[in-house]
């Protein structure tokens, strides 16, 4: 559960980043995607945190939601992993070029969802 608050709380971070300065949200994905180890580190976070939404899920107060959750974040990984890397790469600068005046309403939209998801994991 507190891998899912951790998450929470990075999503938080990121939401606000987006909400506030979205130019620089989307500089730091062109510059992330540029690193060598871009897609591995994308394609082992997603399944990493796929698995441990799904062992813990049950843990969480929205047990059925996190367990989704997980299940779409392992797909993505799977995915990216068969996904070449250099596909992966363009994908990710087209996206930080075409959503880079949308991610300020994208982070306000993100910020009360990370802080459910928050929430979800402070479950007794």
């Amino acid at each position: 559960m507190y891998f899912i608050a951790a998450f929470g709380l990075v999503m938080l971070l990121l939401s606000l980043v987006m909400a506030v300065r979205p130019e620089s949200f989307s500089k730091g994905i062109i510059a992330f995607s540029e690193q060598p180890y871009f897609h591995i580190v994308e394609v082992i976070s997603r399944m990493i945190a796929g698995l441990i939404f799904i062992i813990y899920a049950a843990d969480t107060r929205f047990p059925q939601v996190i367990f989704a959750i997980g299940i779409i974040l392992v797909c993505v990984g799977v995915g990216l992993a068969l996904t070449p890397p250099r596909l992966h790469r363009k994908f990710a600068l087209w996206s930080a070029h075409y959503f880079n005046n949308k991610f300020r309403f994208i982070g306000l939209f993100a910020v009360p969802l990370s802080l459910l998801l928050i929430y979800s994991a402070t479950y007794i």
